[in-house]
């Protein structure tokens, strides 16, 4: 069995994307139905659905519409990585709100679009700080240089657990290993970090990738990280930008092909379902 930890899905008519307008091939509906059809056919059982940084003004609004999909028949959707701004004086009441819904698993503000010293301000870091001790995670997702900020954010948050999306966002198109690898290894040595194998395909040349250039940073991710701090997304649709859903699914499989049952079971469902307490 398969848990997808990271997917996202589009909605222009019900929500509102500022980001998409520069990404051409992501402007368009992504739906849970289109999602569906093709994760089912590559052992897909659960998902979790991530934010997919929509306007301020609808993150409610998206936790609610992917919480009502989850009710529907046959929903592999089992809860969701909402949005937040830790950086505001009101994620208290919104953290609230948001614990009162057990759908909600954890939570991820983009830190890699955003001013390397969002995540250094007080407010932020104090916000963080409340997730201590609620069970809901937290999702990193920055760039290789800023790695050593997520590494200060878990430090100062020893009792929430975090989660690195997409082996920290390596630079594989350009082959760039410095100083990705050394900051993997940094930030592996908290154990309140765990990593996810997603993403990748989306940094690699779009028609050029192999297993061959995937390899060195998913295998240094699980090597430095170990079997029982990673876990396994999807990061559809931006997987499509490096070929899609089940071509992602297969490049996993060939990753995996030399490690256990019991290693690869860890990482495609088992870690996903101790870390948020899925059934």
């Amino acid at each position: 069995m398969i848990i997808d930890t990271h997917l996202h899905l589009i909605d222009r008519s019900a929500l509102r994307y500022p980001w998409l307008a520069g990404v051409p091939p992501l402007n368009r509906d992504f739906s849970y139905e289109e999602y569906a059809a093709e994760a089912q056919r590559v052992g897909v059982e659960r998902v979790l659905h991530m934010e997919v940084d929509v306007d301020p003004a609808d993150i409610e609004a998206e936790t609610a519409r992917v919480d009502g999909l989850s009710r529907q028949a046959g929903s592999m959707l089992v809860g969701a990585i909402a949005s937040c701004r830790p950086e505001d004086t009101n994620f208290p009441a919104y953290l609230e709100r948001q614990r009162a819904n057990p759908f909600v698993k954890g939570f991820r503000r983009v830190l890699h679009v955003v001013p390397d010293d969002l995540s250094e301000g007080a407010v932020f870091r104090e916000n963080v700080k409340r997730l201590g001790g609620t069970g809901l995670t937290f999702d990193l997702v920055v760039l290789p240089h800023q790695i050593p900020k997520a590494i200060a954010l878990a430090d100062l948050a020893p009792d929430v657990q975090f989660v690195l999306d997409h082996c920290g966002v390596p630079d594989i198109k350009g082959g760039a290993e410095h100083p990705w690898r050394a900051h993997m290894s940094e930030i592996a040595r908290r154990p309140n970090v765990m990593a996810k194998i997603s993403g990748v395909v989306a940094y690699a040349d779009p028609g050029n990738w192999t297993v061959g250039s995937l390899r060195p940073y998913v295998e240094h991710t699980i090597a430095a990280f170990g079997w029982d701090r990673v876990v396994w997304g999807s990061d559809w649709p931006v997987c499509t930008l490096g070929g899609g859903l089940s071509t992602w699914v297969a490049a996993t499989h060939a990753l995996l092909s030399g490690c256990s049952i019991a290693e690869r079971d860890r990482l495609l469902s088992g870690n996903a379902r101790k870390l948020w307490r899925l059934e």
